[in-house]
This record gives C-alpha cells, structure tokens and sequence, in this order.
C-alpha cells in the first residue's frame, strides 16, 4: 500500500506555442512521506528521450502555461531568494525562461491562483479583499492579528467542496509583458465582482486584447446563472462593468468552461448546460459563439464535452466525452453538419489534449487499467507513448467488459476485474463498486477509487454504468432523473446477477461499496436486499431532506428534486428503510466535506447503532470528499479491505496497525 500512494502522478499537459516543447505538472510523495508536492517536469517529443525535471522547491508548482515567447508561466508558494518576503507564504506568479532560473513576476496578498497568456498579454485571477488595494496587505495582517475568521455573505453559496467561500473575490488582472518579463505592472480588470468569478474559466483572445470569462450571475431565492462575457483590455476598467459585455446568457441554461478562444480570433468554443427540472434531465453540449455578434450555436451532437480545444488552423475543435465506457478524443468541424467524429478506436480516457500543427494532438492517456501517461495521438487515430516521469504498472489480474439487460431493455455495461489466479477451481470474492456523480462514468484510472487495490487482495471487481450514467445518450440519463434508488438499484443488480453466473466469481462471497452517490447507492442497496455480506458506504447521502439544504450546492439538488418537503425526499431517501438493514456496514465521512457534510455520516452511524446494526464508524477529521493525504488513504484502503475480509471472507477482524 505504501509503494502505491508513493507513485508519481502526471496531472497536466501543455504544448509551447511553437510546437517544440511539452510541460508537465507531476505529483510525487514529499520526503516527510506526509503529503505531496508538485513540480514542472519537460517531456520529450522524442519517444526514445528522457523527461527531466525543471523546478525544485518544498512549496511545488502549479498551473504552468506557455508565454507566446515559449517561456514557462506557473503559481507557486516557493520563497522568492531574490528579494526578502515579509509576511505569509501565498501563491505568487513566477516565469521559467528556457535557459535560467525561475522568477516571481507577480504577487498579490491573498494570493494568485491561475495564469493565461497571448498575444504579449498575461491575465492572472487572485482572491482580492473588496475595499482599497493598496490597504489589502494591512487589512488582511489586522485580521489575522484579530483573530478574526468570520465572513458576512449576502448570497449564495458560502462554501465549495472542501473551503469556505470569501472573504476575498477572485478578480482578474492583466499586463502586457514583453520577452521574459522582470516584474507585471497589472491591473485590475474586474473590480467588486462579488461572487462573479468563483471557479471561473478565462482566456485570452491571440492579439492579446480582450479576456473571454465564464460570470456568475446571482438570482432570486438563492440560485444563479453562469454566462460568457468578454473583456475589452483597452477599455477603462475604473468603473464596475466598463468594457464588458455578455457574450452568452440564458434563462435555462449556463455557459461554462473551458473557454477557448480560436487562433483567428473569431470565435469562443464553451461548453451549454441545460438547467435541470424534477421532469427534464441536465444535458450539456459543446457551444461556439462568434466573439463579434455573440450568435451561438451547438455542435457535437449528445456528447458532454470537457477539454475543450481548438485545432491551430481554427477549422475545427477537438474535444473528449465519456462515450461507453471510454473517454475519447473528438474533433468536429465548424464547416460540417456539426457532427463528432471520433478521433482514438482504443479503451483510452483522455485529457490535457495539445493540438499541433500537423494536425495530431498530445494529450495525456489513461484508463480503467492503466494511470495518466503522455501521448501523441497522429490524425489517424494511432497513439505513440512518450517518455513519462511515472512507471509503467503491472497490474494484479485483468479487465474485461461486461453487460447484462436492464428490465425495461436497455443494456447495461460496465468493467469486470478478475484478479490473477481467478478460476472455476479458485473462484474469487466479489465486489460491486458503485461509482459517483451520478452523472459519470467508470472509464478512467482513479487514485482515490482504485479497483487494482482489491485484486490484488484476491477480489473480482464489478465497475458498472447504471442509469444516470454519462457516455450512453440523454436516454440513460432521463431513466433515473430525479428517480435515483429504483432504476439504478434494478441495474446494478442485472449486472451483479450476470457476473455472478461467471464460473471464476464465488456467488457466495459478495460485498458492495460506493462513494457519494454511489454511497448513497451503497446505503439503498443495504436497505432493499440482504444478498451482500457487506457493505462500504463512503460520504454518503442519507436523508436527503436533511442533506438538501446543507449541501454547498443546494440549488443544483433543488432543480431536480424539488423544494424540500416533497415527497421525492420521503420516497428516495435511504434512511427510510433503516428497518430493513441486516447487513454488516462500514461508514466512511471526512469531517472536511462540504458536498456531503458531516451531519449524513453521523445521522447514518447514530441510525445504525440505535437500530442494532452491526457497523463501524471510519472518521477523517482532516479530509473531505475524497481522502487525499497519503497516510489517511493507507488507513482508508487497509480499513475497507479488514472489514471486508472479516465479513465476506470469514476471517477475524483484525484491526489495521495504522488506527493504532
């Protein structure tokens, strides 16, 4: 276990602007063994190189993006020995000149956080105070000194995934910065924004003069909207809203990222998500508008894209969607009937895609059983591995593709790992592992939900896509909207029952577990059948009217099941078949999670013990969603696998010497 999180990670993928040079953000264990670090790290083009690392610091590297120069933009907490820094250690902005040391170009007090650069033009968002800049650095040193922590929010939200929100904004600031910049004389280009820019995606047009940017738009009664506006850099800025104008904007839907601005300038690709109601499903698509008129249409077809990018000759768009349990790469063309015409054949799940000039793209390449590696992928569709800073695996058994038919039809598919050894002689264990969203799909490598960790302790693992799931069409989606417990749980169990008749799978030997929604899943399977000997719910969702108006994204959860007090909530929430639970339970909760707060791992745990059920309580006081430090998911992984084999293996509960 402790070899597997002291792999590296590669996470991300940049092309230089002349097509020579690829860069990397790689995450590695720090020497404490205690968390990780990041770095920059070159890839050679050359399948025969060998990557280097380029920076070197305690604090890691971020968020790295090209000058149109082809120098090396990037955020980082690393101490500035150039000059004496007073203060707290936050992100700063820093430039990497191919030949030289890096150099911090840029700072704020509350720090920076992202980076685009074109046309002889840098934009970086930072979290900036409302009131006087330049009384930012005392304002925030007096509040610290203070002991003051509290924020006064006048809209929502208030909180996102694992920290609070405010009381700083984002805001965007921008510079013309000629070749290897000393020092950003930037300004602001969004000033009181309010909550406008929260996790927002921008970029920057190629002449370097206007920044294209996802905007929040606030409404009544708690909800918002998300719109396209562009930002005239030659405009003044000194007043709210000069030089911007709305590009998309809608009702019904919201415009988000990744925006991309096309090399000629013309136009702005993003993606159109359509507001969810109790009856009509969500539903995105890939969205050009023309950065001129703002007229907008959809291409792509029922596709949800991500990794939007545009082709260098600014004809065509490459994309990846989850397409049947895969991720592959899609171009469309702007002069077609606005069809996607798939790129890679393989079981390959892509991202970070980096198009080039002759027309091939790099991108990072994963899958269900293989983690992110660099690749070319030429316009044939053929995929070249490039040298990596990660090491090729050897995987404890194999992957296979499985189906079964759903009672209304529809087919059902999903990965099946078997474990080395597994046979008619050797049956082995097996465990269905319900994945999140539940607007997602099993197609990728996961650090977090990792299925290879189980075969190697002997399990055969079922990873399937039941309604909800993405990659499949709007149909497989609408089957469960706003209906989750049902339908889905009449699918897993279709698909269970079909690998259960596998001679190489025990049928009496089962367990199932899931996270978030597949917690939620994990806890109405236990409250609907007792054919599993155990089960492992993982930040779960419980009672949902409770979880509804805790969540830190209530307006989403509202859209599609209604205010609360409807009797969707009575209907499809777990905790109303506590009664019916006889099976062993494993709960898992970090107190840090804000997506699925606390309040539904207690509520579950104090249920359980009212009602007799025999369960264990796993509590991160440190983590959230996920469980993201090293140790922690040792502890995570070495727990789930104790208590499985106590309960579907009949051996003694042994108690994992890390707990200790």
């Amino acid at each position: 276990m402790s070899e597997y999180v002291a792999l590296p990670r590669v996470l991300s993928l940049r092309l230089s602007p002349d097509g020579t040079r690829l860069v990397s953000v790689v995450q590695s264990l720090n020497p404490d063994k205690k968390s990780y670090g990041t770095a920059l790290w070159e890839i050679p083009l050359d399948p025969e190189g060998r990557p280097h690392r380029l920076t070197r610091s305690a604090k890691g590297e971020a968020g790295a993006d090209f000058t149109p120069d082809g120098e090396v933009l990037f955020v980082s907490r690393r101490p500035d020995e150039t000059v004496k820094d007073e203060g707290e250690e936050v992100p700063a902005l820093w430039l990497l000149p191919e030949c030289g040391e890096p150099r911090r170009i840029a700072e704020r007090p509350g720090g920076v956080t992202g980076v685009h650069a074109a046309g002889g033009t840098i934009v970086y968002s930072a979290d900036v105070l409302p009131g006087d800049a330049a009384t930012e650095g005392e304002r925030r040193k007096a509040r610290k000194e203070a002991g003051a922590s509290a924020i006064l929010h006048e809209s929502y939200p208030v909180r996102y995934w694992d920290h609070d929100l405010g009381p700083g904004q984002t805001r965007l600031f921008a510079a013309r910065a000629g070749a290897a910049p000393d020092r950003l004389d930037a300004r602001d280009l969004t000033p009181e924004p309010g909550k406008a820019l929260e996790l927002s995606s921008f970029a920057v047009t190629p002449d370097g003069r206007t920044v294209v940017t996802t905007w929040n738009v606030p409404l009544a009664g708690g909800m918002r909207r998300s719109e396209i506006v562009a930002i005239d850099l030659d405009a003044d800025a000194g007043a709210e809203g000069v030089g911007r104008r709305v590009l998309a904007a809608s009702d019904t839907h919201d415009f988000g990222g990744p925006v991309a601005v096309s090399p000629d300038g013309r136009y702005v690709a993003c993606t159109r998500e359509r507001h969810s109601t109790e009856e009509l499903s969500t539903a995105f698509e890939l969205w050009v508008i023309d950065l001129e008129t703002g007229e907008g249409r959809a291409l792509g077809g029922e596709l949800f894209p991500q990794d939007i990018v545009w082709a260098p000759s600014s004809d065509a768009i490459f994309f990846v969607a989850d397409h049947q349990g895969r991720r592959p790469i899609f171009r469309v063309s702007l002069d077609g009937d606005g069809t996607a015409v798939r790129v890679t054949p393989d079981n390959g799940a892509y991202i970070e895609l980096c198009p080039a000039a002759d027309g091939s793209v790099y991108a990072l390449r994963s899958a269900v059983d293989s983690p992110a590696v660099p690749v070319r992928v030429a316009p044939d569709g053929d995929v070249t591995r490039l040298p990596s800073p990660a090491p090729e695996l050897e995987l404890p058994g194999t992957l296979t593709e499985v189906s079964a038919v759903a009672e209304d039809g529809t087919e059902i598919r999903g990965w099946l790992v078997l474990p080395t050894g597994a046979s008619a002689e050797n049956p082995a264990p097996f465990l269905l592992w319900i994945h999140g969203g539940p607007v997602s799909s099993w197609n990728d490598w996961s650090w977090r939900w990792n299925p290879w960790i189980m075969a190697e302790q002997g399990y055969a693992v079922l990873l399937p896509d039941p309604c909800l799931s993405t990659g499949y069409g709007q149909a497989m989606i609408d089957r469960g909207w706003a209906n989750w417990g049902p339908v889905t749980h009449a699918d897993l169990m279709a698909i269970t029952d079909e690998c259960l008749k596998l001679p190489e799978i025990d049928e009496q030997r089962i367990a199932a577990m899931g996270g978030s929604f597949g917690g939620y899943m994990a806890n109405w399977v236990a409250g609907h059948t007792d054919r599993f000997q155990a089960i492992v719910t993982h930040a779960s969702l419980w009672n949902l009217d409770q979880f509804a108006g805790t969540t830190d994204a209530s307006m989403y959860w509202e859209r599609e099941f209604g205010r609360q007090g409807h009797e969707r909530y009575a209907r499809l929430s777990p905790h109303n078949s506590l009664g019916e639970i006889r099976t062993p339970m494993l709960v898992i909760h970090g107190d840090k999670d804000y997506r699925v707060p606390i309040g539904e791992g207690l509520r579950l745990w104090w249920d359980l013990q009212r009602s007799g059920v025999e369960s264990k309580f796993l509590y991160f006081p440190d983590e959230n969603h996920w469980v993201l430090k090293p140790g922690n998911a040792v502890v995570w992984y070495q727990t789930v696998l104790a208590f499985l084999a106590q309960h579907v293996l009949g051996e003694e509960w042994a108690r994992p010497a890390s707990l200790e």
